[in-house]
């Protein structure tokens, strides 16, 4: 007797033994496809499995209820009472197939399992034999949650689709776990007899009906008992799979290894977006335009909506296959808008500041305009809206720490050769980057200069902790000029912002628009994948009419959607600028234009550029004083310097000249000669500010002659800020050490003062 204990013991610890020694995952048994999901989980493309099968692993918890309860009451209503084999089943199977020559199966969940596992021939009475003990097997070593998980992700269901996952995804194009009642019965009969029901015919309604009725008869109470239980659930055709976004998933899944896949695309975007741009492509192609990309990116989220890389993923006519959002391309003028971004946070323009577009020799390297004129004097707002190329050139060797190209290594612009490969082209386009790229740089000016990367995955983190490329300030005085550029097409304008900018690359090959639409960042391409020129390749003629016609749909799609937002920073200030000097108005200016500019950064002075001369009413010639109103006349002229005048010349634009001075005397622009007086800071006086108190600040107070009427503060050439004589205006300095503080007058009357500044803790 105690033998016996014994051995059934060491059985009962040999059984638990095999039970409790880890085993293979099933799903390790089988490779598996790989799937794109869009941002709301609809399907873009599913991959076959290395063996050719449509298989995706899902987990028994990730399938519908209603898929579950279908199969088991097709397959093994006593799955969960069974060591693996149904005695009963067999018994009564055994009886009709040779007693009563009625073949039945009695074939078990899990031997259904066991025969696909361990590849068994179960036809003969050996191999039904092997099929059982294999079943007793997989009962020993797996929980029954895992058998039943096994099973539905192994089962056959039509062709080369196996499991509930993959036949869910292309029948019904939806996740196993959204399968309704109806379609879970349709895909339970699926694996008695794949070949034939996987074309939903007769035999396929037959067997669903059945099913429908043992179901009915099995949950009579089940709410789920409507008449919608009788509609069948007929499949999409296996021809019909998603293959959406090609080139966006198939970047997705060269650079992911994850079998699941779940993107940021927005379906109905990329579909809207996509025949646009295919209208827009047979409306130009007797110009020869037959190709284009576009890449849009929701700039509240860093999410890519749409990523279109050619006009026709299956044309080989023209490389359809070619991603061109990620093609190295030149960019044309698109870069402008950052360089400008670099001038006016290095404090060397202002968006009012007048540049020189003039026939200029850089070295060795003559840029020139697009339209091969030159306007003369130009502000740096009107030279980026009209993309002249002569101030961006001179802008670009200006800047520095960083200039153009190191700002762009900084933003991760990828495939750059060396610095003295470029020099000052790059501010033309002479390097490449991609659309994705460009549209990452756009995105840092609807970001308040945040550098942020392109999200593609809704793993990925929202706005993760990005460096900061462009101040606040930069970001929003370019965006306000971008804003300015006129539409391409003609057309009114939309109830959304558009702050926009074309490039065309050397030779007509690229044709470009990169800008940001409301709240979302596009960039659009137009050109060929093989680099053939197209004089029709101009980026305000083809890409820009392209981008507003993305745009305008954008809008249509969006009703609701909020514009951008474009609220001036605290850091920026609006004064009025003489428009003529792109600097503070003395009385003489005769046309004033609104401006923004950085206190303490922006160069900024009191113009002098208009001047009052006296002159004889008879002769026109200028005067001496002492005046007299009766046979004198004051009249206002503008001192061009000499480089600007012969610029209007060159430009066909001539300005009227001052008359020359009588060699006798010498005119003075102002009534008194008195400079203004600092009365606060301190002479000689050491300030010292608490670094824990923000609210410290320096009083800056002057008193005037009684014909000034506006006083302006500078700190070194950066305008800090304007007051009326005898009115204090606060300062803070953003650090401790040396200032050289000065006041002008609207007549241009200054003086200065050293300061010292100590910042205590």
């Amino acid at each position: 007797m105690k033998r016996r204990y014994l051995c059934l013991l060491a059985l009962a610890a040999l059984l638990l033994g095999l039970r409790l020694w880890p085993a293979q995952p099933f799903s390790k048994l089988a490779p598996s496809s790989r799937m794109v999901l869009a941002a709301d989980g609809s399907l873009l493309r599913l991959t076959l499995a290395s063996d050719g099968q449509y298989r995706l692993w899902q987990p028994l918890e990730g399938v519908s209820d209603n898929m579950v309860q279908a199969i088991l009451l097709k397959e093994d209503r006593y799955f969960y009472f069974h060591p693996g084999i149904n005695p009963a089943a067999t018994a009564r199977a055994i009886v009709a197939t040779y007693l009563k020559d009625d073949r039945q199966g009695a074939s078990t969940l899990t031997m259904q399992l066991a025969r696909r596992v361990y590849n068994i021939n179960s036809r003969q009475v050996a191999g039904k034999l092997q099929q059982m003990l294999a079943a007793l097997w997989l009962e020993l070593r797996y929980s029954k949650h895992d058998i039943l998980e096994a099973y539905l992700n192994l089962a056959p269901m039509g062709g080369n689709i196996e499991g509930v996952g993959a036949a869910s995804r292309i029948y019904f194009h939806k996740d196993a776990g959204e399968l309704s009642l109806s379609e879970a019965l349709s895909l339970a009969v699926m694996p008695q007899s794949p070949a034939r029901r996987a074309r939903f015919g007769a035999d396929f309604q037959d067997a669903r009906d059945r099913l429908a009725l043992l179901w009915q008869q099995s949950y009579r109470d089940d709410p789920r008992n409507n008449g919608l239980l009788t509609l069948t659930a007929i499949g999409h055709d296996r021809t019909e799979l998603p293959f959406l976004a090609p080139h966006f998933s198939r970047r997705l899944l060269r650079d992911n290894s994850d079998t699941q896949i779940h993107s940021t695309l927005d379906v109905s975007l990329q579909a809207l977006l996509e025949r646009r741009l295919g209208l827009y492509i047979e409306s130009q192609r007797h110009l020869g335009v037959k190709n284009a990309a576009a890449i849009l990116v929701d700039s509240r989220d860093q999410s890519i909506k749409a990523w279109i890389g050619s006009a026709d993923f299956f044309d080989t006519d023209i490389q359809g296959q070619v991603d061109g959002v990620t093609a190295r391309r030149s960019p044309g003028s698109t870069l402008k808008p950052f360089l400008f971004g670099l001038g006016i946070d290095q404090g060397l323009v202002h968006p009012q500041s007048i540049l020189k577009d003039a026939p200029t020799a850089f070295g060795s390297f003559q840029p020139e305009n697009f339209d091969h004129r030159f306007t003369g004097p130009i502000s740096a707002h009107d030279a980026l809206v009209k993309s002249r190329n002569l101030p961006a050139v001179w802008l670009a060797g200006q800047v520095n720490q960083p200039n153009l190209y190191g700002f762009l290594r900084q933003a991760g612009i990828q495939g750059l050769r060396g610095e003295s490969h470029y020099g000052l082209s790059l501010a033309l386009g002479g390097g490449e980057l991609t659309m994705a790229e460009l549209a990452r740089l756009y995105l840092m000016l609807a970001s308040q200069g945040h550098d942020y990367p392109l999200r593609d995955q809704q793993s990925q983190p929202i706005n993760p902790q990005g460096k900061r490329l462009l101040s606040p300030a930069a970001a929003f005085m370019v965006r306000d000029i971008l804003k300015d550029n006129p539409r391409a097409d003609g057309l009114p304008g939309s109830n959304w912002t558009v702050a926009w900018k074309t490039g065309t690359s050397w030779g007509y090959r690229d044709a470009w628009s990169a800008g940001i639409t409301g709240p979302y960042v596009l960039v659009v391409w137009v050109g060929n994948f093989d680099a053939t020129p197209n004089p029709a390749f101009v980026g305000v003629r083809t890409a820009g009419p392209l981008f507003f016609a993305l745009s305008d749909a954008l809008q249509g799609a969006l009703p609701g959607t909020a514009d951008m937002a474009n609220t001036p920073p605290d850091t920026v200030k609006k004064v009025a600028f003489c428009a003529a000097s792109g600097e503070l108005p003395n009385p003489w200016c005769p046309k004033l234009v609104d401006g923004w500019y950085i206190p303490g950064v922006s160069p900024i002075k009191v113009s002098n550029l208009h001047r009052p001369v006296w002159l004889d009413n008879k002769t026109g010639a200028a005067v001496c004083p002492p005046y007299d109103s009766e046979i004198h006349h004051q009249e206002v002229f503008a001192f061009w310097p000499s480089d600007l005048a012969a610029l209007f010349e060159q430009a066909g634009l001539p300005r009227r000249r001052p008359p020359e001075l009588p060699a006798a005397c010498s005119q003075r622009v102002a009534v008194s000669d008195s400079a203004p007086l600092i009365r606060s800071p301190l002479k000689g006086v050491t300030y010292s500010l608490r670094q824990s108190v923000a609210n410290e600040h320096i009083a800056l107070k002057a008193d005037a002659a009684s014909d000034s009427q506006i006083l302006y503060w500078f700190a070194g050439n950066s305008l800090l800020g304007q007051s009326l004589p005898g009115q204090t205006l606060e300062w803070r300095p953003p650090r401790a050490g040396r200032f050289q503080l000065s006041v002008s007058d609207d007549k241009g009357r200054s003086a200065s003062r050293l300061l010292r500044v100590d910042m205590q803790p």
